[in-house]
This record gives structure tokens, sequence and C-alpha cells, in this order.
């Protein structure tokens, strides 16, 4: 049997001073296309994670990140391929979000990103982020 193959993903929550939560939407053709995300993409070989956050937030939506802590990490098999989500809360940012590639962004209250259509991988994240209102 052949081994999926395994992508590492860098994956940030940019969380506004309201507490909203961007949200990037995945291109129709991409593999999970037409699905709302939390932006991020591959380290690259020899890149360190932070890196690799950095870049691809700076390539996908147009911010640097500034302040960042650890949020979780995660793995999910799709059935074409295995994903490595290390997940990042990042908590200051230099720049204006906007979807660099053309894609659909929007900040989302916590309390509603249950009401999003994300990749399957990502439903973890959504229930983490969404325990914290349970305890307020």
């Amino acid at each position: 049997m052949e081994e999926k193959k395994r992508v590492w993903v860098a994956v940030g929550v940019i969380e506004n001073k309201r507490g909203d939560i961007l949200l990037a939407k995945r291109s129709a053709d991409r593999h999970q296309g037409d699905r709302w995300e939390f932006p991020g993409g591959k380290v690259e070989s020899g890149e360190d994670l932070l890196t690799a956050l950095d870049r691809e937030l700076w390539e996908e939506i147009g911010i640097r990140v500034l302040d960042c802590i650890p949020f979780m990490e995660l793995c999910h098999d799709y059935p074409e391929k295995s994903v490595l989500l290390d997940i990042w809360k990042v908590t200051r940012f230099e720049g204006e979000p906007y979807g660099r590639e053309g894609q659909e962004c929007c900040w989302v209250p916590l309390a509603r990103l249950h009401e999003y259509h994300f990749p399957d991988a990502n439903a973890p994240i959504v229930s983490r982020l969404q325990q914290g209102l349970h305890r307020r």
C-alpha cells in the first residue's frame, strides 16, 4: 500500500480587537474548495514554522505577524493526503488583511464560526475556539 503524502501547514487564527476571527474562502479548484478556512499554507523544506506562517499570511492576506502564540496542533487524514496543521493564534499583526489572491475574506464573530463550512480538518479548531465562549 502506498503511503499518503503528508503536508505540514502553518495556520493563523487571526483575531481583531473586537475578538472577531478572520476567515478566507478557498478557491473552487483547490482541495476542499469553496470552503472557509483559517489562512496559512505549506511549510517549505528547510523553512522554520514561524517564518512560514509570516510568509504565507503575507502572500495570502497581506499582513505581517508581530506576535503569535501556539494554539494547537492536529493531524487529519483525507483520502488523498494527510495534513499536519500547526495552528498559531496571531495576537498582533501589521497591515489590513485582504484577499491578495482574489479570495473572499471576512471577519466573523467567534460565536458564529460554526455557521461557516470549513475543510474537514478545521472542525477541531472551530470547536476549541468556541469552547472559550461557554466558560465566560
